[in-house]
């Protein structure tokens, strides 16, 4: 999850933001409309939550796969 705030905010409230970011939540700060710094927790090579994370982030950004291209993922490179 993202969280937005404005710079007076992120300074009233930083360690409170900074517990956020370590239970896994991005803090994006922006001056007005404007965002110009995202807070994000630095993953440890053993932080399995943080990989999974990764992960779902990545799936949200991509496209739907449709039923038509797995079958033909699934295919490929078959000789009929």
């Amino acid at each position: 999850m993202t969280i937005t705030v404005k710079i007076g905010e992120a300074k009233t409230h930083l360690s409170e933001l900074l517990v956020k970011v370590e239970a896994g939540e991005q803090v994006v700060i922006a001056r007005g409309a404007e965002p110009i710094a995202k807070l994000t927790r630095i993953a440890k090579d053993n932080d399995v939550n943080a990989v999974i994370e990764e992960i779902r982030a990545a799936r949200a950004r991509a496209k739907p796969v449709t039923t038509e291209e797995i079958l033909a993922w699934r295919h490929e490179g078959h000789r009929y």
